[in-house]
Order: structure tokens, then sequence, then C-alpha cells
């Protein structure tokens, strides 16, 4: 199995500001398949954009809507990022933004694993694939995801209906409930992936929010490594001297959701926010600018909860997590993972 050495070539967070016209984002460090957007100085909505759909085209995680088509999003992704144009989600004069960028295989291929074929760009080595795919509106149609072991986080979209939530497939929670990344909902008793997902496939439900008929469906798929991504969960202990999570890395992003209750998920990393108390927040089911709320320490082997907020540390519930490395510790290559 590969190694990872250095994270950020495989995940990298890279701040800008905008212009209004056209600029090339640089910096991020490899060709990216997959940006998340979201300006941290203005209320605009979170756009997710790949390489698979193309750079026009973006979904949001902050609403329903179907996929919208913008050529003035991302003209191309470059070897060292990304092109934007004037949307103003993108690149509005006086704005900054964050973008969150994933590496895939800088290309696509057809998968036929499951019963439904699907377009993929897998990574492997990182874990992290993109799936596209016609649905069919068939309980217990499979849907090849291309990462060779089985993931631990899935977020499906319908870009075809502008109704229908995001889903949220979570190893931590498996089959018992999903989530919805548009909406603060706990995960319920709700499923839409009631079997879990296979080293090649991951089989679906009838539901339209994961398999509506004719409809363009998308997944992100995510599949832990070691010293690079780790996905799980803690309790709440409710106080200021919160629950650490041991990941084995220094976190660069952490992503986090109450699934016991009614909460915003909420991301946390550490370009917006260079030293402990990391306390900007944004917020993927909101449009709001960055705000400063709650506190984690991002330390280097994990995280630990400073503060009694319901969105991090409530007392006795139940709390899932993404989060990806800024520094591994293990590789040959690393840099040592320095304490914040």
């Amino acid at each position: 199995m590969a190694q990872i050495n250095k994270s950020s070539e495989y995940f990298n967070t890279k701040l800008y500001s905008g212009n209004s016209s056209t600029q090339s984002i640089t910096g991020v460090g490899f060709q990216p398949d997959f940006v998340w957007v979201k300006s941290r100085t203005s209320t605009g909505w979170h756009n997710l954009v790949d390489a698979v759909r193309g750079g026009t085209k973006t979904i949001y995680s902050n609403r329903t809507d179907a996929e919208g088509t913008y050529a003035s999003a991302i003209s191309s992704f470059d070897s060292d990022g990304f092109t934007v144009g004037n949307n103003g989600d993108f690149n509005g004069t006086g704005n900054t933004y964050a973008s969150w960028n994933w590496l895939g295989a800088n290309g696509t291929a057809s998968n036929t694993d499951g019963s439904i074929t699907s377009t993929v760009s897998a990574n492997t080595t990182s874990g992290f694939s993109i799936a596209t795919y016609t649905g069919n509106n068939t309980a217990g149609a499979t849907v090849g995801h291309g990462l060779s072991q089985e993931p631990d986080v899935m977020i499906f979209k319908n870009r075809s209906d502008g109704t229908t939530s995001w889903c949220v497939y979570h190893s931590a929670k498996g089959t018992s409930g999903t989530g919805r990344l548009n909406t603060t909902d706990s995960f319920g008793d709700t499923t839409f992936i009631t079997t879990t997902p296979s080293s090649s496939v991951f089989t679906l439900t009838n539901a339209t929010i994961v398999n509506g008929s004719g409809n363009n469906m998308i997944a992100y798929c995510f599949a832990e490594k070691k010293g690079f991504s780790k996905f799980g969960s803690y309790t709440g202990n409710g106080n200021a001297d919160g629950t650490f999570i041991y990941l084995g890395f220094k976190p660069a992003f952490v992503l986090v959701k109450n699934t016991s209750r009614s909460q915003d998920w909420v991301i946390h990393d550490t370009k917006r926010d260079l030293t402990n108390l990391n306390t900007d927040i944004l917020r993927p089911n909101l449009s709001d600018a960055e705000a400063t709320f709650g506190a984690v320490d991002l330390l280097s082997n994990g995280f630990k909860a400073r503060s009694s907020t319901a969105y991090l540390n409530y007392s006795g519930d139940t709390f899932i997590y993404m989060a990806f490395a800024e520094n591994p510790l293990v590789g040959t290559n690393n840099i040592p993972a320095t304490a914040r």
C-alpha cells in the first residue's frame, strides 16, 4: 500500500482574496479534482465543484438546489490550483475566500463494479473518490466507488432534483441513520444507506435523495488512511476541558457534527486560524460569513474541545468528525508534527 509522506500533496486549504475579474489561485500544491469554496467575509453559498462534472458545474452544501452552471465559476483546474471567474461566490472584490482542495486521479474512468455504471475519479493512496451515476429508483442497486477499500464517509447529492437534501453516511453511525449536510438535523433513525459499503461498491435504497429515477447523482467518498485522514466519533463532556480525540496526526481540517440533536455542521482549519484556541468557523449548512464561536485546540496528534457549545461538546451527546492531516506522524519525508 502506498504511503503518504506529505499530506499537502493530497489535501490542502488555500485562502485567497477576490478581485471580481479572472484570477489563477496558486499554491494548492497539486491539480485539485474537488474544490469546495466559501466566502469568509460575506454571506454567500458554499460551492462544491469537481473535475468529473467540470468546473462550471456547482452544487451547494447549504441548499437543496439542483446543480447550477456558471461559466464564471472555475474555468480550469491547474497544475498548482485553479482559475476562477468573476462569480461573487468565488471571486468578489473585497471578499476573502477559503478553498478546501482534494486530489483525485486527475482523470476519470468508467466503473462497472456495480449494477449502475459510474464515472469515477479515485485516488486509492489518499482514500478519496468522486463517483457520478444516474439513479434508477431500484432498491439494492449498487455503484462502484473505485477506492478498493470500504469508504468511511459518503456524501451524496441529487444534482437534478432541486428539492432533495444532501445525504451523509458515516461509518461511526453505520446503517443506523444518515445525516443531511444542508440542515442542522440530527442523524435520526431514517437511513438511505441500509447496507454497509464494500471495498468496491455502495448499495442504494430507492429513495430520491440517493437514487432518483433518471436523476444525475454524485457521491464524494472517503476511506481512512493512517496518518492522513480519520473519520470517527466522540462523546461530549460539556466543559471547557473537553474530550481529546486522538488522530495520529496534526489536523489541517476538522469537520464536526452533533448527531444527537439539531446543530450546525462546523469546519475548523489551520489556515484561517493560525493559533490555539481555534475559534474561526464556517458552517456547511449556512450561507453565513465566517464566525468566531466555540473553540478547539488543533494539536500535534489530534484535537481537543475547549468549549461546552452544543455543536462541539454538549455533555453526553455523540459527535462525528472528518479530519485531514497537516503533518502525518508516519512516513519518511514528513515534517515533524509540532504543537501549536
